[in-house]
């Protein structure tokens, strides 16, 4: 009886500790980590003497208009692909044998003791063998394009970019998201900039609905998966 009521509380401390884990709430739009940041309204002079032009905003005709200010636009091109592969193979063995002979007690032994077949001779044989073979081989793509802003200029130039984009399709929501670093250098004539030169990116693709949903195992299945479940 004690044993069963052990086994009870391991298994609802098991459910309780994963279960907070398994229930996720789905994606919102508007995030406030990637919401657009807009350029900031530039103050009037308190001194007007006439001028047209103002400091930090204007224009040279002669250079190419990449962005690089905060509320700036810059597109992001998704060329992404990884793929990894890894294979372990162990083998382990490892045999023991001991034999100990009948001991004599004054020059008999046990059988010239008692009269009898009593023996003490013992023999010890263990055999142990262990085998294990893995393989795991994993790949991964992404590509398209996605449009972001500039959310800060950090003191050495480099540009901080955040953004998302949704897709509502038939039967539920698409959507990508990235934030980064990109170095001026970086960006073209055409203001793009490849995925592969954003440092510290942070690139999430997922989706919500029915189709999100099916692709998803339930929160029982990812318990009895999961590392917590203690059988």
């Amino acid at each position: 009886m004690k044993s069963r009521k052990l086994l009870f509380i391991v298994i609802a401390a098991s459910i309780i500790s994963v279960l907070p884990g398994c229930i996720s709430l789905p994606a919102e739009p508007n995030d406030p980590a990637y919401a657009p940041v807009y350029p900031a309204t530039p103050k009037p002079a308190e001194l007007n003497n006439g001028a047209i032009y103002q400091s930090g905003f204007e224009i040279t005709l002669y250079e190419d208009r990449k962005a690089h200010r905060v509320g700036d636009i810059i597109t992001i091109q998704l060329n992404e692909s990884t793929r990894a592969k890894k294979e372990a193979d162990t083998e382990l063995s490892k045999n023991t044998d001991a034999t100990v002979a009948n001991p004599t007690v004054l020059g008999k032994t046990a059988k010239g003791l008692f009269g009898n077949d009593l023996s003490l001779s013992t023999t010890l044989s263990a055999d142990r063998e262990f085998e294990a073979e893995t393989e795991s081989e994993q790949s991964n793509s992404l590509s398209g394009n996605i449009t972001v802003t500039v959310s800060e200029v950090l003191p050495n130039g480099l540009l901080k970019v955040r953004g998302e984009k949704w897709l509502t399709l038939n039967r539920g929501d698409e959507y990508i998201r990235i934030t980064g670093m990109v170095r001026p250098d970086d960006i073209g004539p055409d203001n793009v900039v490849s995925s592969q030169k954003v440092a510290d990116a942070r690139i999430t693709y997922s989706g919500r609905g029915e189709l999100a949903d099916s692709n998803t195992a339930g929160w029982i299945t990812r318990l009895i998966l999961s590392a917590f479940f203690p059988f």
